[in-house]
């Protein structure tokens, strides 16, 4: 079979870019490995991921809010098993989202590994039988995969990843979680809600290390009243399991004494790292520097009609950047002129509450000696979020000094994840925290507090502190 483009992997970035390309009238197929569609985001990662954030969150306000808010219900139990169900069931309604998608947009699915025989043809491998096609073009979208530690594989069952943390049979007495990223503190969150004792140990000395430190030092204020145990600035030196219980042995990086935690699951989330296994990348001769594959800046690599997009090439690896690549490549190919501004992509993390991010941090600024100025309002002044009794976080907005222009903004509070939009929208069209704190914002909105901090940021007069 001959096709104009063929996309490896399915995941956001590869759905989107093919479908984007039948869009554009080229003849397209996407090769999966996988019996279902949809990648890592949807199978094992973000869409799961949410699902169990929502039930535990669901959980926690029973248990603890709801009497307050004048509802009287018995104490709750948790049904670990019928959450994962329903985690399971919200994946299967996205993944046949994606199945009906490609066949609206007339997209041929390839079940089977994917890999080269020339820059041209492609090989597929199923239950170990082969076939090929031939294509124009090829988008290499094959994602990232869980990075183990150097001297502790996922062994998943003691020592897991997150694709097994999804998948649980039992809630853990005490889950150790290696990392205090984004993954490490969705999922301990998720557990903590529901009972289990979680210990966080993170080599750098703030949560969320690759965001602004003000979200990480919000973060460990909102973890400790969940009661997870912190132990930041520590190295992990071994991780062992022993049967029923997995021992993880850490040290202060700057000096102290060791500590030893015992728990009966360890899950290690300290990055990612991108899969390119099996793609016979060889073959036309590419070559992976530091597991990623080289692209130019129109996402191109060194072999003419092969692109590579999303985890695997440079960048953060999130599901909505991968997208944007996506959708880049095939207008490209199409001969438009599209553009993708790495810096205004946003940064979520599902805890509840929220934190989500876009454009510079403080320290980025400070270190490129940029001047600028700091606005900041906490949730805890907001109408809004006295009425819902959530009150933890704030609003931060970094400025130009001398223009006022926007560089960054920073939140942690509810529903973050969806206000982060409104400051992407103000930072592509180059607005001034004086332009949002002067425009129209609807009372009682979280919004609010994003203008009273541009107030801030502004002419240090925001109104309601």
């Amino acid at each position: 079979m001959q096709y104009n483009v063929t996309v490896i992997g399915s995941g956001p970035g590869g759905y989107v870019a093919a479908i984007r390309c039948a869009q554009l009238g080229f003849k397209t197929a996407i090769i999966e490995k996988y019996d279902t569609l949809g990648g890592t985001c949807l199978n094992v990662g973000c869409i799961p991921s949410k699902a169990l954030l929502d039930s535990s969150e669901h959980f926690i306000n029973a248990q603890e809010h709801f009497k307050e808010h004048g509802i009287e219900i018995p104490a709750p139990k948790v049904n670990l098993g019928q959450m994962i169900k329903r985690k399971g069931d919200v994946v299967k309604a996205n993944v046949d989202g994606i199945a009906f998608l490609m066949k609206k947009n007339k997209i041929d699915v390839l079940k089977g590994v994917g890999s080269f025989v020339d820059k041209n043809t492609i090989k597929i491998t199923k239950d170990g039988k082969e076939s090929t096609i031939t294509t124009e073009k090829v988008i290499i979208a094959t994602g990232s995969k869980p990075t183990p530690l150097p001297f502790a594989a996922f062994d998943k069952k003691r020592i897991i990843s997150s694709t097994e943390a999804l998948e649980l049979k039992e809630i853990p007495k005490h889950l150790i979680v290696i990392g205090g990223g984004v993954i490490g503190m969705e999922l301990g969150s998720v557990y903590a809600r529901i009972g289990t004792k979680v210990t966080v140990v993170e080599f750098l000395d703030n949560l969320i290390p690759t965001m602004d430190a003000t979200l990480g030092k919000e973060l460990q204020k909102i973890a400790k009243k969940l009661k997870m145990d912190l132990f930041l600035g520590h190295k992990v030196t071994a991780v062992e399991n022993k049967g029923s219980e997995v021992t993880v042995k850490a040290e202060p990086k700057n000096g102290g004494a060791p500590v030893e935690l015992k728990g009966d699951y360890c899950l290690v989330s300290i990055g990612r790292k991108p899969y390119t296994d099996g793609l016979g990348l060889d073959k036309i001769g590419i070559e992976t520097v530091k597991g990623q594959i080289p692209v130019d800046d129109h996402l191109k690599t060194k072999v003419d009609n092969v692109y590579a997009i999303g985890d695997v090439v440079r960048g953060a690896m999130l599901a909505h950047k991968a997208e944007e690549e996506g959708v880049y490549v095939a207008e490209t190919l199409a001969g438009q002129k599209p553009h993708v501004n790495y810096h205004l992509i946003p940064g979520v993390v599902y805890t509840w509450p929220e934190v989500a991010s876009v454009g510079y941090t403080e320290e980025q600024l400070k270190e490129s000696g940029k001047a600028y100025k700091v606005g900041s309002f906490p949730y805890k002044a907001l109408g809004r979020a006295r009425a819902s009794m959530d009150t933890d976080g704030l609003v931060k907005i970094l400025a130009d000094k001398q223009t006022d222009e926007i560089l960054g903004i920073h939140i942690i509070g509810a529903r973050a994840a969806d206000m982060i939009a409104a400051g992407v929208t103000a930072m592509e069209f180059r607005a001034s925290a004086e332009d949002v704190s002067r425009m129209s914002h609807a009372h009682p909105t979280y919004m609010e507090a994003v203008k009273e901090a541009c107030l801030a940021a502004t002419e240090n007069r925001p109104i309601h502190m």
